[in-house]
């Protein structure tokens, strides 16, 4: 038999909860929110994981097998298989404490959450199935979402009660039950999906609350302007010098938003009162209160959502699951409230397997080709971009307990520039650090500050006397080790987003004068991507000898615009380990960033460990190992788990040519001796031999193809005039403007619908250049491939022209 379960009242109440949804043309507009529908499993008797589960046993029974271990493993692949429906995780022999007893269950069904979803214990056909659960209940087991099963039967609790007693030698018993088992979800769990669902639009119009509150503070609370000013002193001083008072409000709100979390999550109330840094911002916010703004009647519009999250966060027990709970609930939180943050920080989880990989890797060189220890003193270590701490807490399990109080205190290292990540990575370490030695102790080795930044930066006041001494004793460090994930973000799309990477004067010419200078490519955007600046960074961070490990885009080995980069790579270092991920959606369509790359993005990921023993002047030994291109994220992580560190894959040895390739596979040598279509050299010198064609060019590249490209003449001139007409607009208001310390980003109107912006657009209105049409400006041109349109071709509304004057300098030469 089999019941099922009413939904929960206070689930249908979250459900009809109010939220904003913002229209452009006529503002915000309220609506009802719409629940997250139940996903329910796609399961039938005729689909391929239930006829190869038959199979299986049919073949165990001519075998004459029947013991528990092997029968076991067929059902095992069938959960398999309707977890992937989810996007969830089946955990094979998991030991889980519960009620302060650890039980180890033969397998555990994890959420993409993290969140566990239910509990399966397999027995044998000769077991008695219900003497068995009522053992299994005496020894403590759970009574929510468990499923016992035997090749014959299966028996499923939920909520405190069997819901289910089947006969699943029948195909559609078992279809059935497998579904309840799926489909069913815990008060508390289906609580916090409903206001996870709707917490990003409620945090968002938070926020904006919180603005309009801030900018009326500004203007009538003395208390408030005095703390916000030195605030934000210290934040141009600790973080950018051309930081924007709108990203220094948004670090008010993210403490304002979250610090509940720490305080009731993770039980720690003195939180405000232990950070180094929430100590500084809680005086802002105190202040911000000190009038009428009271933060628990603020915030009760979102305390549905908080207290979802401590009621799921109370579910469970063990801190590690809570960890990565939290990473969840900081993803959410970043891609809700500030999806411009996310998308330039690069915010991703770093999975537990590369972060467990890379670590044993770097032990495992250490030991082989230094004879030293993570454990060592002298070993260094730095996460110069720790997001959560999971490197660091990795690390200090890899550190033998004895070491671990040295280690702490003096040799391991962390930055973090954005506050949420900073909070939680201490959190995480410190709390690491007294379950490995059952006392607690401030970790000193975090700092508030930008990795980049903080290479060339005086010494300055960063935020607190504490953290400045932390970052000049970090300075200070000979580091052996960087290790970490690095942002990721190349770089806005579009300008109007008004989203840009920060540029830092010294990496930034660390990369031109070394990467860029000796590419061959034309284009050398890609080099602008934080994590090549990140790898830059650290090899001139670590002196003679160290080792760099980043996870990170995997573009660098290929692309021709890392020719540059490569050669580099091979002189900075002596052996180079390269685990390519896959996963780059946008080379290769066939492929899911959810389902085939490990962090869920577009981009392709591989592990780089960077080795160097001491000034050599011979080119680095290159290995590289690409795991199959439609593997699953779970096969990935399944290889890193098996081959446990660098030390156990089968590599490929890597001869680079001439050119600094890497990857020369279906490369014909003889191609090296044709004539060059083109040559940038000879171009620059205005020769006229050794190539086919001495003038070439890349097409007009507009950075407004909405604008500047029409199949209608008439459509055409009107758009430009209205662009031009907008622009100017902007530029008499930029030229009158009555504070000379906005920025030209923040000041300007960054609508599609009326312009679109590109740098050198913004230059031209810097400099007061006032735009005329020009009726000859509109020319002819093959837009596509046989797609002729017509083009305003124009300098100041043209991004870059390239040789296009110089080829088709007039209409007449159209013709």
């Amino acid at each position: 038999m089999c019941r099922g379960t009413k939904p929960n009242k206070k689930i249908q109440d979250l459900r009809t909860i109010a939220q904003i949804d913002y229209h452009v043309d006529s503002g915000p507009k309220i609506t009802k929110a719409k629940a997250k529908p139940m996903e329910s499993l796609n399961l039938k008797q005729t689909h391929k994981p239930v006829k190869t589960y038959y199979q299986a046993l049919q073949q165990f029974a001519r075998l004459g097998v029947d013991h528990e271990l092997a029968v076991r493993d067929a059902f095992a692949d069938l959960l398999k298989a309707c977890c992937q429906q989810f996007n969830w995780t089946l955990v094979l022999e998991k030991t889980v404490k519960l009620d302060h007893k650890r039980i180890q269950v033969d397998g555990e069904l994890v959420r993409d959450d993290t969140l566990r979803h239910g509990f399966w214990e397999a027995k044998d056909s000769q077991d008695d199935l219900a003497s068995e659960v009522k053992k299994k209940f005496a020894a403590g087991y759970p009574h929510d979402n468990i499923l016992f099963q035997a090749p014959d039967r299966a028996i499923l609790w939920q909520g405190g009660k069997q819901i289910c007693d089947r006969d699943i030698t029948k195909p559609q018993h078992l279809v059935e039950t497998l579904k309840l088992f799926f489909e069913y979800r815990t008060p508390e769990i289906e609580q916090w999906e409903v206001a996870a669902t709707e917490f990003g639009n409620r945090v968002r119009d938070l926020a904006g609350k919180l603005i309009d509150l801030i900018a009326t503070e500004k203007k009538t609370n003395r208390k408030f302007i005095q703390a916000f000013q030195k605030f934000a002193e210290i934040c141009r001083e600790a973080i950018n010098p051309n930081i924007a008072e709108a990203a220094i409000e948004e670090m008010l709100i993210q403490h304002l938003l979250t610090e509940r979390i720490f305080r009731r999550i993770f039980d720690n109330p003195d939180f405000t009162r232990r950070n180094i840094i929430a100590v500084e911002i809680e005086k802002v916010i105190n202040a911000l209160t000190s009038k009428s703004f009271s933060r628990d009647h603020f915030l009760g519009n979102v305390d549905y959502f908080y207290r979802a999250l401590e009621s799921t966060a109370a579910t469970i027990e063990d801190y590690s699951e809570k960890q990565h709970f939290l990473n969840t609930v900081y993803e959410k939180f970043f891609q809700g409230f500030a999806v411009k943050v996310a998308d330039t920080h690069g915010i991703v989880y770093t999975p537990q397997p590369i972060v467990n990989f890379m670590v044993k890797s770097v032990e495992e060189i250490l030991q082989r080709e230094f004879g030293k220890s993570l454990s060592d003193k002298g070993v260094h270590i730095l996460d110069p971009f720790v997001g959560t701490g999971n490197f660091i807490m990795r690390v200090m399990r890899e550190i033998r307990k004895t070491a671990l109080p040295h280690k702490y205190d003096h040799e391991l290292h962390c930055n973090e520039v954005m506050l949420l990540p900073y909070y939680i990575a201490s959190m995480n370490i410190e709390h690491e650090y007294l379950q490995a030695t059952g006392s607690y102790k401030p970790f000193e080795g975090i700092c508030m500050v930008d990795t980049f930044f903080d290479q060339k930066v005086q010494q300055l006041s960063l935020f607190t006397p504490e953290n400045t001494a932390r970052v000049k004793r970090q300075r200070q460090s000979p580091i052996f080790v960087v290790i970490g994930n690095p942002p990721y973000n190349a770089g806005q799309v579009n300008e109007n987003d008004n989203n840009k990477n920060r540029k830092y004067e010294e990496v930034d010419g660390r990369v031109r004068e070394t990467y860029s200078q000796d590419s061959q490519a034309t284009l050398r955007n890609s080099l602008s991507d934080p994590y090549v600046k990140a790898i830059r960074w650290a090899s001139d961070r670590i002196g003679d000898e160290g080792i760099v490990a980043f996870v990170s885009n995997n573009s660098f080995v290929t692309d021709i615009s890392f020719d540059g980069m490569r050669k580099h790579l091979q002189k900075d270092f002596d052996v180079i380990y390269v685990v390519d991920l896959g996963g780059n959606v946008r080379k290769n369509p066939q492929l899911s960033g959810t389902t085939h790359n490990v962090f869920g993005i577009q981009v392709g990921v591989s592990i780089n460990l960077l080795i160097r023993k001491g000034k050599s002047t011979q080119p680095a030994q290159i290995y590289y190992r690409r795991v199959d291109e439609f593997w699953r994220k779970e096969e990935k992580y399944e290889y890193l788990d098996k081959s446990s560190d660098c030390g156990k894959i089968d590599w490929q040895l890597i001869k680079p040519d001439r050119k600094y390739t890497w990857l020369r596979e279906g490369l014909q040598d003889e191609f090296e001796t044709f004539i060059p279509m083109g040559d940038k050299k000879i171009k620059s010198s205005h020769m006229e031999e050794g190539v086919i064609f001495n003038l070439f060019s890349r097409g007009v590249s507009t950075s407004r193809d909405a604008w500047a490209y029409n199949f209608n003449r008439e459509e055409l001139a009107e758009n430009i005039k209205h662009t031009i007409a907008n622009y100017n607009e902007q530029m008499v208001r930029w030229s009158q403007r009555s504070d000379s310390s906005v920025s030209l980003d923040n000041f300007v109107t960054s609508d599609d619908s009326q312009i679109s912006w590109s740098g050198d657009l913004k230059d031209h209105l810097k400099r007061r250049i006032a735009l005329q049409y020009n009726h000859d400006a509109v020319r002819l041109s093959i837009y596509r491939p046989f797609t002729c349109s017509f083009l305003y071709f124009d300098p100041h509304l043209n991004n870059r022209r390239y040789q296009f004057p110089s080829i088709l300098p007039t209409p007449e030469t159209e013709k």
